[in-house]
């Protein structure tokens, strides 16, 4: 039997959208952000923040949302994939996938475009090491990492042609 005297409410911003939802404290962040508003590009793994899939950018930096209690959202800033493309044009980690052929199945491809994006954020011009550490804990069991670190190299690149 559901008690809703325990539920609390929580709002935060969701790709660039003021959202508040009513939900049981023990729900995490992935959970409201895929069940409640049908963000399914944010994908389920491990559940212990081992994998990665579930990745999103809270407040400019790249978080595990199966950690993350829904409750710890309150007032935060989120970005999921759905966030990235403005006005039909793909963000330029998107794009630089696409182009590079770094997805295979797909599933953790959101995961390493939203860490990327928040180490492209704070550093707009890594280096390869740079960018296989803000990388580490996002795991592929589909490639060797090789077109995953050129497509977010030629994303920097293209990002720094264009500022």
């Amino acid at each position: 039997m559901n008690s809703f005297e325990n539920y609390i409410t929580v709002s935060f911003e969701v790709n660039e959208k003021p959202v508040t939802v009513f939900t049981a404290p023990n729900r995490t962040l992935l959970d409201v952000l895929r069940e409640d508003l049908g963000l399914v590009g944010v994908k389920h793994g491990c559940d212990d923040s081992n994998c990665g899939v579930c990745t999103v950018i809270v407040d400019g930096k790249a978080t595990k949302s199966c950690c993350m209690l829904i409750g710890q959202a309150e007032g935060t800033k989120v970005t999921t994939i759905e966030g990235l493309e403005k006005d039909g044009v793909l963000h330029p980690l998107q794009k630089e996938f696409i182009e590079h052929f770094a997805i295979q199945c797909g599933y953790c491809t959101p995961g390493f475009i939203l860490a990327a994006k928040a180490l492209l954020d704070e550093n707009p011009d890594p280096t390869e090491d740079e960018i296989r550490e803000a990388l580490h804990g996002n795991l592929c069991r589909c490639t060797g990492y090789k077109k995953i670190i050129e497509a977010i190299e030629a994303a920097r690149d293209d990002m720094k042609a264009q500022a």
